[in-house]
């Protein structure tokens, strides 16, 4: 068996090496001649899987260690008798993560009380709806706009224009769709974009083009009270400079970047071959992961609860090193910008995640044992 990889997935190897050939390539590079005999191809969002990249070839199943299926043509997948997979929620704790940390960022930036927001969330899939859960366990007000689950569920959800116009912060989780009833390209666009409440935070770590860029850009030239953190771009991987430079924060699609998102990510994909091929699998992902750097933290029951939080949320991940990285990067041609986007995702450091932090409190105190529970931390 010929397995054709994308180079940035982690594990490849320990998860797949059993199976037979693995020849690990470029995500964006990935050509018809590469796959012709393959007969499994595994991918990240910046790999096109299209009748255009298939056809003729030997490939059978394809497996995409993302939440995100836009860059799979199901459709011909169907037509053509090919198995996929994709991994859903498998990076969500790690985008929960960055919006926290982001969170934090404007809150110090403002002088604002994060408990005194009301936050909106567009999208309440595998990512949304974690950060939903997390966002409603430190006691802040949500409010959430699916339309897909409202029909499919019924419940408390509101609309997209109830968002806007009641809430302080929007952070988008969505699917890239293109078309019909249910598209989000352009979800956000410009009259949409100029119906923002004064000082209204928008925060996409979703899909680039659910924003109109061009559109967010004049806004934001227009309206000093707006704040954005932006971690995913139309166009990737080259990038609005101008965009970038008017953002809080500015990250080259890496909110799910932790290592844990991605190792998992490999690790549901390793399963769904498995179950293609009828066969019990053999590797497990506890075997594998390191241990964390950050392996408990003691607080003192008297502990200050926002700082308790920052300094939680940010012993694990600190979003202001990767919009630094980001920014330097920035320079030079086109070309070199593009280049320098793939190169930060690529050789990106080492992340672990709050969930399973353990924390020991010195003394009783509910209302923090509350906050580091809402977080994913373990009481110990």
């Amino acid at each position: 068996m010929l397995i054709v990889a994308d180079e940035n997935i982690p594990l490849i190897e320990a998860f797949f090496a059993s199976f037979g050939e693995i020849r690990r390539l470029p995500g964006r590079q990935i050509t018809r001649a590469d796959v012709h005999d393959a007969d499994v191809l595994l991918v990240r969002s910046v790999t096109r899987v299209d009748r255009e990249l298939l056809e003729g070839s030997a490939v059978r199943f394809v497996g995409t260690c993302t939440i995100g299926t836009d860059h799979l043509a199901l459709d011909y997948f169907e037509q053509a008798g090919i198995q996929w997979a994709s991994a859903p929620g498998c990076n969500a704790r790690g985008v929960v993560d960055y919006v926290l940390g982001s969170l934090l960022t404007l809150a110090e930036i403002e002088g604002v009380d994060l408990k005194q927001r009301t936050y909106g969330v567009i999208g309440a899939g595998e990512v949304g709806g974690r950060l939903v859960n997390v966002l409603r366990a430190l006691g802040w007000n949500v409010k959430v706009c699916d339309p897909l689950r409202q029909a499919a569920e019924g419940g408390d959800y509101v609309t997209l224009e109830q968002i806007i116009e009641q809430c302080d912060v929007l952070s988008l989780h969505t699917p890239l769709i293109k078309s019909g009833n249910d598209a989000t390209w352009h979800l956000l666009d410009a009259q949409r974009l100029n119906q923002l409440k004064p000082g209204t935070w928008l925060i996409n770590a979703s899909r680039g083009p659910v924003v109109d860029n061009a559109a967010l850009r004049q806004v934001l030239t227009e309206r000093e009270d707006l704040q954005a953190v932006l971690d995913v771009w139309e166009g990737e991987p080259q990038v609005d400079v101008e965009l970038a430079e008017l953002c809080v924060l500015a990250t080259p699609h890496i909110a799910g970047y932790s290592l844990d998102g991605k190792q998992r990510g490999t690790a549901q994909i390793y399963q769904a071959l498995c179950d293609a091929l009828g066969q019990t699998p053999e590797v497990h992902l506890a075997d594998l992961l390191p241990a964390p750097w950050l392996a408990k933290v003691e607080l003192s029951a008297n502990s200050d609860l926002d700082w308790a939080l920052a300094m939680l949320c940010r012993g694990v991940y600190d979003p202001r090193r990767d919009d630094a990285e980001f920014r330097r990067s920035l320079v030079g041609t086109v070309e070199q910008q593009k280049l320098a986007f793939d190169a930060l995702r690529k050789h990106y450091p080492v992340r672990r995640e709050i969930e399973g932090l353990a924390v020991h409190i010195q003394g009783e105190n509910e209302a923090l044992t509350s906050m580091v529970t809402a977080l994913g931390c373990v009481v110990v």
